[in-house]
């Protein structure tokens, strides 16, 4: 099991393999985020985007997706988390893209109030085929600490 206590500030990984789909760019957009440039060749090529591109949502969804993928297998006593911090979409992602991560733990604390968990933060870098940067965010975590046996 991976505690707390095992989480190490200045740790690193690299992890994922998300590849987008026009079929899924469009379906993802008509549901949640219904703007041209995410639905259609012409409307898009009228913008700075200049071609089709996926919602900034359905970027973090798909970042979200190769997270809980790299955490099967993984014994981690989380406890999910409170948010994130300073999202910033970097680069548009566009169909035809392969996303990966890249995780750098920054800090963790215990908590003062709730002894039996603490939190973490990590830089969060979502990468194109191609190495460019297209999402960054701070991902606050809780997990538990090692029970005292």
């Amino acid at each position: 099991m991976h505690w707390f206590e095992d989480i190490e500030v200045g740790a690193r990984r690299a992890f994922g393999s998300y590849a987008v789909t026009r079929e899924e760019v469009t379906e993802f957009a008509s549901k949640y985020d219904p703007q041209p440039f995410h639905l259609s060749d012409e409307a898009a090529a009228k913008t700075h985007f200049g071609r089709l591109s996926a919602s900034g949502w359905h970027t973090c969804a798909m970042t979200m997706a190769m997270i809980v993928e790299d955490l099967k297998g993984r014994e981690e006593a989380g406890l999910g988390s409170p948010g994130i911090d300073e999202l910033k979409w970097l680069k548009p992602v566009y169909p035809g893209d392969t996303l990966r991560c890249e995780a750098e733990v920054t800090e963790k604390r215990r908590s003062a109030s709730r002894p039996e968990m603490g939190l973490y933060k990590s830089r969060m870098t979502v990468f194109n085929q191609d190495d460019v940067a297209v999402l960054r965010f701070i991902s606050n975590g809780l997990i538990r600490t090692r029970p005292a046996d």
